[in-house]
């Protein structure tokens, strides 16, 4: 390479650092996304030809989500050394998702009450959708344990992945120091995983760019006209949620700055609302918890990858006030224990939701059913609110992954695995080792 050629080398890394790498990603991720919607709006239909750069991201995302739930629960399990400790950071962490979720389905139907957003709607014209039933605890529960590990991992089934990882790490400890080049092996590995992690995120602007202008483009704005109050609901129960209720679990239990958990949080975020998947937006959380809230590894290995599972305080409101909405459109009234049962059902079925868009859809009939709404009636809402719910799902899944990333926290700070000054300095930038050195912050 010639003196010229270098110079021009080196001119080029540093164009690219000064105006990509450098800039923090959620400044990246918010102009992307903004000009999406501009896209989708302009094009219209033509739009939904940009639907390929966001499939790459959300595919590439996804990609890592299997292996780097094995290896990071793993490495986590033994890092922590004492599979004792590990059952009682599960039962407190169930705890806290179990609570959180109540609470927002309390939130969601009272919001039903207050806004009537199913009164005077009409039906005519939806089609009805075919609702599978849902399997039983025991199923639920056998369904755990992979009958074939390797299957479990190519078809991304995330708890049957935990529960072996987990079980996996236990094997491992109880080899003592005959399992130390395995653990060398495994430490190495979640290292490279997080690395990837990185790199992936640095195309996250280009993704978010074609899932908002193809979700536009195929449904325009208006999808929340149609439903307007319904989607009122969603909104302000998610923001409701987020600012007053995650927000007060970060100041109250774990006691820190709400305002630099939402800094903190934004990529995450962003991501999530973007994708309507909360797999897709586990690598995020991941590098957020250790880069910038200090969380040690131990335990953003260990919770974060179970939340994927279990954090749907999004569903939680939303399948309540989506069972309000369905009550009303079928003008009946409900009794107070009818109330109850929508909150009790509809916390009950989040914490078992499957991490996919609009599962909380089709959760509604169970919830429906308790109140003595038929399955046929059931399968028509789900027809009539469908096609208008991708909007709705990206909020909800925002709610979900925040869940995730407050439950961490409280669990991390309340067993002193987090470095406190990091969280309150917020951190580094996600794509500090993208871009080869540790930037400062801007």
């Amino acid at each position: 390479m010639t003196v010229s050629q270098d110079v021009k080398h080196v001119a080029q890394v540093s164009f690219w650092r000064r105006y990509w790498f450098d800039i923090p990603l959620w400044k990246r991720i918010i102009p992307a996304f903004v000009l999406g919607v501009a896209i989708g709006i302009v094009w219209g239909e033509d739009a939904t030809s940009l639907q390929w750069l966001g499939d790459i991201f959300v595919r590439l995302a996804r990609m890592l989500v299997a292996p780097l739930i094995f290896f990071t629960i793993t490495a986590g399990v033994i890092g922590m050394g004492d599979p004792k400790r590990l059952g009682s950071l599960g039962v407190r962490s169930l705890a806290l998702f179990a609570t959180s979720a109540f609470v927002a389905a309390t939130i969601g139907m009272l919001l039903g009450l207050a806004l009537q957003p199913g009164a005077g709607v009409s039906l005519v014209g939806a089609k009805p959708q075919t609702i599978e039933a849902g399997r039983t605890l025991s199923e639920q529960l056998l369904a755990i344990i992979p009958v074939n590990p390797v299957q479990a991992l190519a078809q991304g089934d995330m708890l049957a992945i935990i529960f072996f990882a987990i079980f996996f790490a236990i094997g491992v400890l109880t080899l003592g120091e005959r399992g130390r080049p395995l653990i060398d092996v495994i430490g190495a590995a979640s290292e490279v995983m997080m690395r990837l992690v990185i790199f992936v995120m640095e195309v996250a602007p280009i993704g978010v760019f074609g899932l908002m202008a193809s979700a536009v483009g195929a449904s325009g704005l208006g999808v929340f006209i149609n439903i307007s109050l319904l989607a009122l609901g969603t909104l302000l129960g998610c923001v409701i949620h987020l600012l007053i209720v995650h927000t007060g679990l970060i100041a109250l239990l774990a006691r820190l700055s709400p305002i630099r958990y939402l800094r903190g949080a934004v990529d995450a975020l962003v991501i999530a609302f973007s994708t309507s998947s909360s797999s897709a937006s586990l690598p995020v959380e991941m590098a957020i918890a250790e880069k910038k809230f200090g969380i040690h590894k131990s335990i953003a290995s260990t919770v974060l990858p179970v939340g994927v599972g279990i954090a749907r305080d999004g569903t939680a409101m939303f399948v309540a006030l989506l069972s309000m909405f369905a009550i009303q459109a079928l003008d009946i009234t409900p009794s107070t224990s009818d109330l109850f049962l929508i909150v009790a059902v509809s916390t009950m079925l989040a914490l078992g939701a499957p991490p996919i868009p609009s599962a909380a859809m089709f959760m509604m009939a169970a919830v429906l059913s308790v109140v003595g709404i038929s399955d046929v009636e059931s399968a028509l809402l789900v027809g009539f609110i469908l096609p208008f719910d991708r909007l709705l799902d990206m909020m909800r899944t925002t709610v979900n992954v925040s869940t995730n990333m407050v439950n961490a926290t409280v669990m991390a700070s309340s067993l002193g695995e987090m470095e406190r000054d990091v969280f309150a300095t917020g951190g580094q930038p996600l794509n500090s080792e993208a871009a080869g050195e540790n930037n400062p912050r801007r």
